[in-house]
């Protein structure tokens, strides 16, 4: 019997011919990853632990994005733990206030992941990388604490469902539609533990952009992980950025996958998924009756260049509808940057529209966008649980940057063609 792209990346970390779905395996990584929230914790576990040494300083990565710069005392003093253990270890991937950027779009950005390799985070959207075809996974700080010191975790070998892309898109929509119209067919369970591997001549209509937001939110699905194969579009994304050797694996013909969902990219339109679940996908044109207090822009899912673009395109000339608040979070220091040299921080600012240093503030309902009781916000994030940017009698709709910046100069959920 086969195996699919995720197994073949796993047997050869664990050492192993090949592995089937269900296996329990120990499996070497290529990097560790945590954040500001989740680092303090692995770190009293390590030191729990006994722990004396990280396995590879090259290996570990710790972005402070999530309340950086720091909102309060706490998020301080997180911080301050994380610099200490990242000093005494002489962590060479260590990102703060200046460097710092949203960790899941900061760590392609910077070349630390490649095809074929094996990266955990404390973090669920650690997936985002299958978009450059490596195995990343979330895990539990407990589990990074472990990773940091040994450099191996155990795995439990998901099975696989095959999401078989065909057509060209319509205008407007992105990766932000495709995932959202899966995760509405599918549901939040629907992948539970599985691998959500993508493939078909429909591959190569989405951009690496688009490949990272739809593998960022396997995980609303339940995926262990989501992962695209390696083409000509990733290899010109990491030529440049990644500085060492990488092998691009490949599903066997014979691979075996629980079940195909087939998707027509010409058959996606822009889509929002309503509260309070990611599954609850409906077109955009249908929200005309749903006003809102707030859009934001940016987080680890929609936070890059072309999502800035593609808000600024929308915002060009306009000015938000009056009540309605904007928040712009550029994901890293570098989009930050670009998005001045191309006049899109200008554009943003004359629709009346703040701009934000990276963080992951509002998305978590941590800082920087915090909603009251009764608001609605469009959000290009990745949750929309009950209280996930706010109080628990606020909605969070999740769209797409496009239907974001559309919807803040409606003043209602709105699909950019209508404007």
């Amino acid at each position: 019997m086969g195996m699919t792209m995720t197994q073949k990346i796993l047997a050869k970390h664990a050492g192993l011919e090949s592995v089937r779905a269900g296996q329990l395996i120990q499996a070497k990584l290529d990097l560790v990853l945590g954040n500001d929230i989740t680092t303090p914790v692995a770190i009293n576990e390590f030191e729990a632990a006994g722990f004396d040494h990280v396995f590879d300083k090259s290996k570990i990565a710790l972005v402070m994005d999530h309340f950086v710069p720091n909102k309060d005392i706490k998020a301080a003093t997180q911080c301050k733990q994380c610099r200490t253990f990242a000093r005494r270890f002489d962590i060479d991937n260590y990102f703060d206030v200046g460097e710092m950027g949203i960790e899941h779009a900061l760590l392609p950005e910077k070349g630390l992941v490649a095809p074929g390799e094996t990266v955990i985070g404390a973090d669920s959207h650690t997936c985002t990388y299958g978009a450059l075809g490596a195995f990343s996974t979330g895990g539990g700080s407990t589990d990074m604490a472990a990773a940091m010191a040994s450099g191996e975790l155990w795995f439990k070998v998901p099975s696989a469902i095959r999401v078989h892309l065909t057509g060209k898109r319509k205008p407007f929509v992105s990766g932000k539609d495709v995932i959202l119209t899966l995760i509405g067919k599918i549901g939040v369970d629907g992948a539970r533990y599985q691998s959500l591997e993508f493939t078909g001549p429909g591959v190569a209509e989405l951009s690496i952009y688009d490949r990272l937001t739809i593998s960022n939110m396997a995980i609303e699905a339940g995926a262990k992980n989501g992962i695209f194969p390696v083409d000509d579009i990733t290899r010109a994304y990491v030529e440049g950025r990644v500085d060492r050797s990488w092998t691009a694996f490949e599903a066997d013909p014979d691979a075996e996958y629980e079940r195909t969902v087939e998707m027509d990219l010409s058959q996606v339109d822009c889509t929002v998924a309503y509260p309070h679940l990611p599954e609850n996908a409906h077109p955009a044109r249908e929200g005309k009756e749903i006003f809102i207090d707030q859009i934001v822009i940016g987080s680890c899912t929609n936070g890059q260049l072309p999502d800035m673009a593609a808000a600024a395109a929308i915002l060009k000339g306009k000015h938000l509808a009056k009540g309605v608040r904007g928040i712009i979070i550029p994901a890293t220091m570098s989009v930050y940057r670009e998005c001045m040299r191309q006049g899109y921080t200008d554009i943003f600012m004359d629709a009346g529209c703040v701009v934000s240093t990276p963080t992951c503030g509002p998305c978590l309902g941590g800082y920087m966008g915090i909603l009251a009781a009764g608001e609605r916000c469009v959000s290009t994030t990745n949750r929309n649980f009950v209280g996930r940017m706010g109080h628990v009698d606020s909605e969070v709709y999740l769209a797409s940057p496009a239907v974001a910046a559309a919807s803040g100069i409606a003043g209602h959920i709105c699909h950019p063609a209508d404007l």
